[in-house]
């Protein structure tokens, strides 16, 4: 990097995190601010900028010396002419956010799809770039995913590569294209508390039963509590998501040959030891096992800080 710091924006449906990182690649500030669709694109905006000023201002660093602002966006983005295709968890489509966002800071602005920017993340600072061919997918309120062939992120001619969560599967997660059902809608953790509150309002019995008859969220934590206390419907309903996610990564994987699978997302990082082995267990009944044997899956070290070192390596790549 030509200059000390890079500020990465991770700008999702539920948060705006906002960090700096020096060239010695460490976080030494953050800022969080809660997402307000409300507000819509320009609004949102406005806290964007708001939330870089207030950053620099705890951590006393000039403008001047930061290299690029490179922001993640959960959905399709195209990082060469910083347009926002579209972003539903944003409701936010045919929006160039870097002309919007350069009316209140004089800042170069980088743009990039949240888990392909996580991607870049884990490939620079967890494999010290040293990977060949490497699927990152991401599980939380839908399923993202990032491809890297020959060591390099692959964007799609129309820069729509990655959405893996959108491919139609059948219930048990052979890829069908007859099928209405997606990846995402059958095996992200939305559709997994989905379907544990339908079985608890149908009288099943868990130990989440409370936070469905008290309206509270079920995250991750409470899953993993859950599992921890043997909750049958729990185990039950995540077994069933991670034979969908080893089987969908099976055949994507007989397709494409990667060496390396890295996941990722809360609900993976808080159940990794309950949930690896089933991944995996599927993962080999749908590969072709010469190519199977030769594929790694991780869960990612990174966790939610993966985006964010990504926004090093993306300045990198467009600054160089």
């Amino acid at each position: 990097m030509k200059k000390e710091y890079v500020i990465t924006v991770d700008f999702g449906g539920t948060k705006i995190l906002t960090a700096l990182l020096n060239s010695k690649n460490e976080i030494i500030g953050r800022v969080k601010l809660m997402t307000d669709i409300k507000k819509k694109a320009d609004g949102m905006v406005i806290d964007i900028a708001d939330s870089i000023k207030q950053l620099l201002k705890k951590t006393g660093v000039k403008p001047n010396s930061i290299e690029a602002v490179s922001m993640g966006v959960p959905g399709t983005v195209n990082p060469f002419t910083c347009e926002i295709g579209n972003a539903p968890n944003l409701q936010i489509s045919n929006f160039n956010i870097k002309k919007a966002l350069q009316k209140y800071i004089s800042l170069p602005i980088l743009i990039e799809n949240d888990v392909n920017l996580a991607g870049l993340g884990i490939k620079k600072f967890e494999f010290n770039d040293k990977i060949k061919n490497m699927l990152v997918v991401f599980v939380g309120t839908g399923i993202g995913g990032a491809l890297f062939f020959n060591g390099k992120l692959y964007r799609g001619s129309s820069f729509y590569a990655g959405e893996i969560g959108h491919m139609k599967v059948n219930s048990s997660g052979a890829l069908s294209y007859g099928s209405d059902v997606t990846f995402e809608g059958l095996a992200s953790r939305t559709a997994i508390v989905e379907s544990i509150t339908k079985q608890i309002k149908k009288k099943n019995k868990s130990v989440l039963s409370e936070y469905v008859f008290k309206n509270r969220k079920i995250k991750s934590k409470a899953i993993a509590k859950a599992i921890k206390e043997k909750d049958d419907l729990t185990i039950k309903e995540i077994s069933k998501a991670c034979g969908i996610i080893g089987r969908v990564l099976g055949s994507i994987t007989t397709l494409l040959n990667f060496d390396t699978i890295v996941l990722g997302g809360g609900l993976l990082e808080a159940n990794s030891e309950f949930m690896m082995p089933k991944i995996e267990s599927a993962f080999d009944t749908a590969v072709i096992k010469e190519i199977g044997k030769s594929t790694k899956l991780k869960v990612t070290k990174l966790g939610d800080d993966g985006p964010l070192y990504g926004g090093i390596a993306l300045a990198e790549e467009f600054n160089h």
